[in-house]
């Protein structure tokens, strides 16, 4: 049985759904030639995914495509109600997601996807894929495969193969460029600020803002955090980074010095402890602390919750903490994915190139069932590339392409000065 808060919000959903059906054109086509190919016949999907408008259209592919799907959420904040009852009544897989679960509910709603007995695994965050290596073993022989869309559960899973305890491919389709090109740095950028607003309507002009992490998704949140007119400042522990974020006009420090001049700072690293207490202790009266990596690990927010003297909610997805010290700490989203939890979620026109890359990465897998070891593969170049050579359609972008002169001068190693 589906796991629904109400299946009447689904008219609802489905007007959203439909909304950003129209703006994800690769996905769409792809939706449109799997229905007449099938190419996933006899297939069962569970996915754990955030249920979201653009989740949505992606179950509408790969339903189209002849799988049967069971899909979980894969943060309790993100999940929209209404999205999922309209998944449930319209578009042929089975959902288990609540907004605002408990832990024990959550993962309630990971084995409701697991009841499908999966031959394939669509992961975010990789714990439909620890759940299965850990407490269902008897479900690991129908798997021929996975993948996973966020830097989170590509850690998870690299660690898993290093421990050989990987027991089927995995495809990463945050590795992809045609996603975290994109999705991480455009689709992050936009919605973590977008959730930050509507968290808290703060004037990011002048502010001081600390960004904790500068890889994909840190980038967008800084780049869009400076184009709003705040000054900048990063934090990182990879060197090479450190001196990206310099060379691109932003100053570089660490935690423990950034912190004590913040107006926000904002979490995009996918470790934990970025912040503790101990940074918070030095920070401004009112600093605003959020995260926009996929677990609520980044911030110490166990530590701020035993620590601090009094809480209470000021406004939706913002809670005040007071301090021993009597300065106030402003927490968004619970420490959790703040664009999924306080804002829209990615805008479906980059979600469209992330879904139908994970589309044909699951196409892949069915078509190499049994001849890819148990490891973490790449997502291979005709994907991508099928995937851009789309989405530049969708544009009505041309452009140039090599004369047989140039192929031949790019292949050959005898021309020189």
């Amino acid at each position: 049985m589906p796991l629904l808060r109400d299946p009447a919000l689904a008219d609802d959903g489905a007007r959203k759904v439909e909304f950003a059906h129209r703006r994800m054109p690769v996905l769409a086509g792809l939706t449109e030639r799997w229905a007449a190919e099938k190419p996933l016949r006899g297939q069962r999907i569970a996915a754990c995914l955030h249920v979201t408008t653009e989740t949505a259209n992606l179950c509408r592919a790969l339903v189209a495509g002849g799988a049967e799907v069971a899909l979980c959420a894969s943060n309790p904040l993100s999940t929209k109600d209404d999205v999922a009852a309209a998944i449930q009544r319209d578009l042929g897989a089975e959902v288990f997601a609540l907004h605002g679960c408990d832990r024990e509910t959550y993962y309630q709603q990971v084995e409701g996807a697991l009841g499908v007995e999966p031959t394939l695994i669509v992961d975010d965050g990789a714990d439909l894929t620890a759940t299965v290596h850990e407490q269902r073993p008897e479900l690991l022989p129908a798997i021929i495969g996975g993948t996973e869309i966020t830097s989170t559960g590509v850690i998870r899973m690299r660690n898993m193969a290093a421990a050989a305890a990987l027991r089927y491919p995995v495809l990463p389709t945050n590795d992809a460029l045609t996603k975290h090109l994109f999705d991480n740095r455009y689709g992050t950028g936009q919605n973590t600020i977008d959730g930050i607003l509507r968290a808290t309507n703060i004037l990011l002009a002048g502010a001081t803002v600390v960004v904790a992490g500068y890889g994909w998704c840190g980038r967008g949140v800084a780049a869009r955090a400076r184009g709003m007119g705040a000054e900048v400042v990063v934090t990182e522990v990879n060197p090479v980074r450190a001196l990206e974020a310099k060379l691109d006009g932003l100053r570089v420090l660490p935690m423990h010095r950034a912190a004590a001049e913040a107006d926000l700072v904002i979490t995009t690293t996918g470790n934990r402890d970025v912040v503790t207490v101990e940074h918070m202790r030095s920070m401004k009266d009112g600093t605003v602390i959020g995260n926009s990596g996929h677990f609520d690990l980044e911030i110490a927010v166990d530590d701020l919750t035993s620590t601090a003297t009094s809480r209470r909610y000021v406004r939706p997805n913002c809670v005040e903490y007071t301090l021993p010290e009597g300065h106030r700490i402003l927490l968004l989203a619970e420490g959790r994915l703040l664009g999924q939890a306080a804002a829209e979620a990615h805008p479906a026109e980059v979600m469209d190139m992330t879904f139908a890359t994970q589309a044909l990465a699951v196409r892949y897998l069915v078509e190499n069932a049994g001849e890819l070891e148990p490891a973490v593969h790449p997502i291979p170049a005709e994907i991508e590339n099928e995937v851009a050579v789309a989405k530049l359609a969708a544009y009505d972008i041309t452009i140039d392409e090599l004369t047989p002169r140039q192929h031949d001068y790019l292949t050959s190693w005898q021309f020189g000065t």
